[in-house]
């Protein structure tokens, strides 16, 4: 005898309204409006452009005082990363119109590029400043190449492990040659003394390992060496030894050296309060602070803007990341699914690492704040991997589909206007 499980009665759904109105839009349709399947793409896009006009205002904000200070234009920072927002703004919808296949294809060119390129700040081009020597100097044009490795191995890693995906339970397939390779590509970001960056491709490593299904075992054995060199790193350097240890004895830290920057930062956010002093009106810009539109430009925000200014941003944050979680939910490519968690861990961790530097919860590091501090080929590297992740979020189930019969109204409602006016 044959059995059936019964279907359930669903009500249909139920129209809010309010008092003395006209029925509302039914609560399942606002519902779907956020399981739509272009929710990422829009999601991805509005964030990083909102992220990318706060940037803007604030590096103009943070710079101006000390810009002036040198005897330049008190513009004279916000121009220049307003020209490297004009230039990732291309790359990026350039990127997002590149098909999976064509991306997934160029995984090992790219790498081997980006390495090749990192490996220049080792000639007579490359330059070096603050203990680090992680740029090469182009003709009016300064690069981070370390930028490039991250989008890079980002590619290469996803290509990989999906070639690689029923075996990465087994040891030496985990391993082999993820770990030997993206070794190669931080390893030369480390010859230039860049621990910060460093560190974030090794979250961007383990993200999509994570993500590809690599046994936690392997990722804690993998993580404990990750740890082991990170942890020799800081022992041969005095400085980093200051930073960690000004952070665990916070009460005997010299103010006037290695606690300089973190109480400053402190002061900033403190002063701002609630609602901030103003937009412009920061103290701790007036060269108290360094790096203010830099790795410190959080501060700066939440200075001027307060409280409700810094939770903007980490709102802007969470979005992202809440799209990146959704098409890697939602896409059936393995490839785009481990690459997305490698620009995710890149992203957002790097993220979170630079707001715990500035709020006092993690040793000074020196990573910027993606999309907001000043930096033009951060800026324009981090672009090119929304892009990329704008790409995917055209490619998930539907969302093609629901581009084009947007464009299609869009274009209708065009022809409309024109007629009408004619």
């Amino acid at each position: 005898m044959s059995t059936a499980v019964a279907r359930p009665r669903t009500a249909p759904a139920r129209a809010v309204t309010p008092p003395g109105g006209s029925p509302a839009v039914p609560e399942a349709s606002v519902l779907g409006t956020w399981n739509s399947a272009v929710t990422s793409y829009y999601v991805l896009l509005g964030a990083t452009l909102l992220l990318l006009a706060i940037g803007l205002v604030m590096v103009l904000s943070s710079s101006s005082v000390e810009s002036l200070a040198a005897g330049n234009s008190p513009y004279a920072v916000f121009l220049n990363q307003a020209r490297f927002a004009l230039i990732g703004l291309p790359v990026m919808v350039v990127m997002s119109r590149l098909p999976v296949r064509v991306v997934r294809a160029a995984a090992w060119p790219a790498l081997l590029f980006a390495i090749g390129f990192q490996m220049l700040v080792f000639t007579p081009l490359g330059a070096g400043e603050g203990g680090n020597r992680n740029w090469v100097r182009l003709p009016g044009f300064m690069a981070q190449p370390s930028e490039v490795i991250k989008v890079a191995l980002a590619i290469w890693i996803g290509a990989v492990l999906t070639r690689k995906l029923s075996l990465v339970h087994e040891w030496k397939h985990a391993f082999v040659p993820v770990i030997p390779v993206a070794g190669v590509a931080i390893g030369v970001v480390l010859l230039g003394h860049d621990l910060g960056t460093a560190m974030v491709m090794c979250l961007l490593v383990a993200g999509a390992m994570f993500v590809a299904g690599v046994p936690l075992r392997i990722l804690g054995v993998a993580g404990a060496l990750a740890a082991g060199g990170v942890a020799l790193l800081v022992v041969g350097s005095e400085n980093r030894v200051n930073r960690i240890m000004s952070l665990l004895s916070s009460s005997e830290c010299d103010v006037q050296n290695e606690c300089y920057q973190s109480l400053h930062a402190g002061y900033g956010l403190a002063t701002g309060g609630w609602t901030g002093v103003g937009l412009g009106q920061s103290a701790e810009k007036w060269s108290y602070l360094p790096a203010a539109h830099n790795d410190f430009i959080y501060a700066i925000l939440g200075e001027e803007l307060g409280l409700v200014g810094t939770l903007l941003v980490l709102g802007l944050f969470a979005l992202l990341a809440f799209a990146m979680v959704r098409v890697m939910r939602r896409h059936p490519d393995p490839f785009v699914k481990i690459t997305t968690a490698a620009i995710f861990a890149w992203i957002i961790g790097q993220a979170i690492v630079n707001i715990a530097v500035v709020i006092g919860l993690a040793p000074v590091i020196g990573v910027p704040l993606p999309l907001v501090s000043a930096g033009g080929s951060a800026l324009i590297m981090t672009m090119a991997a929304l892009g990329l992740l704008l790409s995917f979020a055209r490619t998930e189930p539907g969302a093609a589909e629901a581009l084009a019969a947007r464009a299609s109204v869009v274009r209708r409602s065009l022809a409309v206007i024109g007629r009408a006016r004619g």
